[in-house]
């Protein structure tokens, strides 16, 4: 495994110098398919209360735990753990989650296909702290595509009414102590479906990213920053220009194995019935466009969930 490190891109150069920020975090995209985001701004305060939060819904007793394992594909409530597999992976991941989606008004067009929250009355702050970090990071995500699109050289905008009510998710993780090796780890290798990832709790030793060289790179961050990734979406509209990049969460070392680890990744989507097909700009003489086929966002999120057994 190398030991490289990413260079953080810090997002207060999003309000002093936004060509150059763009610029940084779209050739550290281009390059790794991953960025560090510091000086994030999020406050800490209200990070450890959803963290809180999420810490006392998984210490609930699995009966309780299990009240919440609702709907089609984990799209809401609670997965339990041994459950979601990475794609053609063997073993399944040493994980349990939580999916918070978007709330939607009565009638809205999208709700066949993005279900009501549900929530765990165990927990009484879970609800206005859970929902507030998904709000957060919601809104962080439309400023890093509004970066994105400038690299791009799209209007600043483009994204914004791509996503608007996009159907994104917001993971509470949980991965239980390690007691002993074995087969199965923490997340085994894979890319995400999504646009872009956003991911808090990279903090704690385990995410990887597989380099160009075949090489692991384990991702380190500094406090008070933000992971960010491009999802196989984007990689797919941009022609690849923009990777989606395989990663993993492996197993703790053996003085950290009694130790659990919490992350809250942001799934960032697009909206249901938005049609990913091929930026023009994305495609040359020597970059034929590998996706002549367009697909919604919906239909391809739904082929993909069943690839890792979660449909």
């Amino acid at each position: 495994m190398t030991q490289a490190a990413i260079t953080p891109v810090s997002f207060k150069a999003f309000g002093a110098d936004f060509e150059a920020f763009s610029q940084a975090l779209g050739d550290s995209f281009a390059r790794y398919g991953f960025a560090v985001i510091s000086d994030h701004g999020l406050p800490d305060a209200r990070i450890a209360a959803a963290t809180g939060a999420t810490k006392a819904f998984f210490a609930q007793p699995d009966d309780v735990k299990a009240r919440y394992v609702v709907g089609v594909g984990g799209q809401r409530g609670y997965t339990p753990f041994g459950i979601e597999t990475a794609k053609d992976a063997a073993h399944f991941d040493l994980k349990e989650f939580w999916h918070m989606g978007r709330d939607l008004p009565p009638g809205h067009p999208y709700q066949e296909v993005m279900p009501p929250n549900v929530w765990p009355v165990e927990v009484p702050t879970f609800v206005s702290d859970v929902a507030w970090l998904y709000d957060a990071l919601d809104e962080l995500g439309i400023k890093v595509l509004e970066a994105i699109a400038a690299y791009l050289k799209l209007d600043r905008h483009f994204f914004a009414p791509t996503v608007n009510d996009g159907n994104s998710v917001l993971r509470l993780l949980h991965y239980p102590p390690v007691p002993k090796d074995g087969p199965n780890i923490r997340a085994g290798a894979h890319e995400d479906i999504n646009v872009i990832t956003l991911l808090l709790g990279a903090e704690e030793a385990g995410l990887e990213v597989l380099d160009r060289d075949g090489q692991w790179l384990a991702i380190n961050p500094p406090a008070g920053s933000v992971v960010c990734n491009i999802g196989d979406m984007l990689q797919r509209l941009t022609n690849h220009r923009l990777p989606s990049t395989t990663h993993r969460v492996v197993n703790p070392a053996p003085e950290r194995r009694g130790f659990p680890r919490y992350s809250t990744p942001f799934f960032l989507h697009f909206n249901p019935d938005y049609e990913i097909s091929t930026l023009a700009s994305c495609v040359d003489a020597q970059h034929p466009d590998r996706y002549p086929a367009p697909i919604t966002a919906d239909a391809f999120l739904k082929e993909r969930l069943r690839e890792i057994k979660l449909l």
